[in-house]
């Protein structure tokens, strides 16, 4: 092999991937905006005498229409599309029923479940995907975004080495391995490996990604925080409490069907028990209770809003049972969807003069009307220390009347552009879903994810057909598709893919290559292994893992050969370690979660300096066991 000499260009390379590895661990400027930064860099570099390998002006901004850029840009809006209908809160709602509402819980089912998926779709895909319902259940159980999000991505990581069709270097490797056969001896020549070959190399990942972080996840993942959301959650409980003396909490309860309150009316049990029914659930259906005089039919459960101790004894007076959390009602009840609104009746509005029953405010509006502030007083049907029960549903509204209601938050959207109201509540996610959809979104994302695992069309294409699909057939409008596209991660990939190239370019990779496999050389098979994935582990760091397995897959086969070892092992152990890519968020996947998240390059630093530790013992025993 003939040595590669330094030169200047790769000198001003190496001080350029210094100077971009400072910005990104000081922070000293935005990480997207240090990447931009680094693009201009490179293309001002080029132009001075002696360096127009740095890089190619012609080609600078190539890293926008690059085929991972793209397939970023598509996944989202697939994910947004999806994420419209609604299946990811059932999905999310899935999770919480199984897992209940605890970090322990929740994070291997997220995790597993996502590393699963992206043994098939690629790693990135399944992140983008599972990032709303990551959202959704952060949202509903209260455990920082932080918390979930990059144990999920590490394991969207760790699972594209679960397939051979998980990952870019893995799908490249088998080609890789056909084109070195070509100089080899014929007993030389190695075996193309089949799709599940890597499988029990991959679980062992994704089971060491779990264990890390149920296990050191409380040290190693940021402490921060979410903010408080005046829509649900403690906030609200107190803001209710303070101001109207209520209680937000949702209680489930069940009726048998020999119970006493069999044929009573909704209104009636309401007003004699300091509680407020909104909701029931009969025959598998859960249904907004729209009119108060309508009787109990059992079995049947009821969504209760009410002080847990008056919950509590009008189960006990009337042999009913309550429910420590909610089943039947946790997707209708949950933060994401519905909560508690202030809206005040305008001195014009139509609905001066009239009653709550008079108006069927729940069937006409979707309120279920929990009290109103008039003036210095607070009217509510719940006894408190300021204010004895008054039957709000027969009052008259008067202008100028705070209404607090229990509402979905489709329905306070839509409240907004009737004139009869002033929605006081501003922090609600006002966004219409689109359920109706779901069928148009299901099949473009089933098309997408067929032409990916059984064609060869290029991956952005693939997904991009997906995301045209649910556009033409208003899933999505463009302008939601602009805004489900996180340009901040868009630009953070497409600026730094210049600087990959120009790593591989100068020759400044394969001059780093070299000077590793010179020291290692005459060490034992075993560590020269160890070497080869140290060093592609590395490489994934500063240029793009395809680059870094295109690089040194024909490097390891030559070591491999000459230290009398196996070379198809130490092509797939390239291929795989140049998948270990935790420390700083140059991998796909690190870049989507980082801007959610809040996290920083540190955070990454601190919890995947040991992840890279663990995927390089874990992959390198695995390879010798199964091989």
């Amino acid at each position: 092999m003939e040595p590669t000499l330094f030169t200047l260009e790769m000198g001003v390379v190496f001080l350029t991937l210094a100077f971009t590895i400072f910005l990104f661990v000081s922070e000293i400027i935005r990480i997207d905006l240090a990447a931009i930064l680094v693009l201009v860099v490179l293309g001002m570099l080029s132009y001075l005498p002696g360096l127009s390998n740095v890089a190619d002006v012609n080609h600078l901004f190539d890293g926008f229409a690059s085929n991972a850029v793209i397939s970023i840009i598509a996944v989202m809006i697939v994910g947004a599309g999806l994420d419209k209908t609604g299946i990811m809160n059932k999905v999310a709602a899935t999770i919480l029923r199984h897992g209940g509402s605890t970090e322990v819980k929740i994070l291997p089912i997220v995790s597993g479940t996502v590393g699963v998926i992206s043994s098939f779709l690629q790693n990135v895909g399944a992140a983008a995907l599972f990032l709303p319902v990551v959202s959704r259940i952060s949202a509903r159980t209260g455990i920082p975004l932080s918390r979930l999000l990059m144990p999920m991505g590490f394991c969207a990581i760790l699972g594209g080495t679960m397939t051979m069709v998980g990952s870019s270097p893995l799908i490249l490797l088998n080609d890789l391995i056909a084109t070195a056969n070509t100089g080899l001896q014929p007993d030389q020549k190695m075996q193309a490996f089949s799709l599940f070959s890597v499988t029990p190399i991959g679980l062992a990942l994704v089971l060491s990604g779990i264990a890390y972080f149920l296990v050191l996840g409380r040290w190693v993942l940021p402490k921060t925080t979410s903010k408080v959301d005046v829509t649900s959650g403690r906030g609200l409980s107190d803001y209710l409490q303070r101001v109207y003396g209520l209680t937000a909490s949702v209680f489930e309860v069940d009726v048998p069907d020999d119970n006493r309150l069999v044929g009573k009316q909704l209104a009636d049990i309401n007003f004699e028990n300091n509680i407020y029914i909104i909701s029931t659930f009969y025959r598998g259906k859960v249904s907004m209770v729209q009119i108060l005089t309508a009787e109990i039919a059992a079995p049947c459960r009821l969504a209760i809003i009410g002080k847990k101790l008056d919950v509590e004894k009008f189960c006990e007076r009337n042999g009913l049972h309550m429910r420590q959390k909610l089943d039947a009602f946790s997707e209708e009840f949950a933060p994401t969807n519905a909560g508690i609104s202030e809206i005040v009746i305008p001195p014009e509005s139509n609905l001066i003069g009239k009653s709550p029953r008079d108006l069927l405010l729940r069937k006409t509006y979707g309120l279920s009307l929990l009290a109103i502030h008039r003036g210095e007083d607070n009217l509510s049907h719940v006894e408190s220390e300021d204010h004895e029960p008054t039957a709000i549903g027969l009052e008259r509204f008067q202008g100028g009347d705070m209404l607090v209601a229990h509402t979905r938050w489709d329905n306070l959207t839509r409240l907004k552009r009737d004139r009869d109201f002033v929605v006081v509540t501003s922090d609600f996610p006002q966004e219409e879903l689109r359920p109706h959809k779901v069928g148009w979104a299901l099949v473009f994302f089933l098309i997408s994810l067929t032409l990916i695992l059984f064609t060869d069309i290029r991956l952005s294409l693939c997904l991009l057909t997906g995301a045209v699909g649910m556009l033409l057939s208003r899933v999505l409008s463009i302008d939601e598709a602009y805004r489900a596209v996180g340009w901040n991660t868009v630009f953070l990939l497409a600026c730094l893919i210049p600087l990959g190239q120009a790593v591989q370019n100068t020759g400044s990779a394969e001059w780093i290559a070299q000077q590793i496999l010179t020291i290692l050389d005459g060490w034992p098979i075993w560590a020269l292994q160890a070497g080869v994935a140290v060093l592609a582990t590395s490489f994934s760091l500063v240029m793009s893992n395809v680059g870094a397995t295109v690089l040194l897959v024909p490097l390891a086969v030559s070591i491999a050969l000459a230290a009398g070892g196996d070379p198809a092992i130490f092509a797939l152990t390239v291929a795989i370690s140049t998948s270990n890519s935790f420390i700083i968020p140059t991998h796909q996947v690190n870049a989507l979660i980082m801007g959610p998240a809040g996290y920083k390059v540190i955070d990454f630093v601190k919890s995947g300096g040991l992840m890279t530790v663990i995927f390089l013992i874990v992959s390198l025993v695995m390879l010798n066991l199964v091989f």
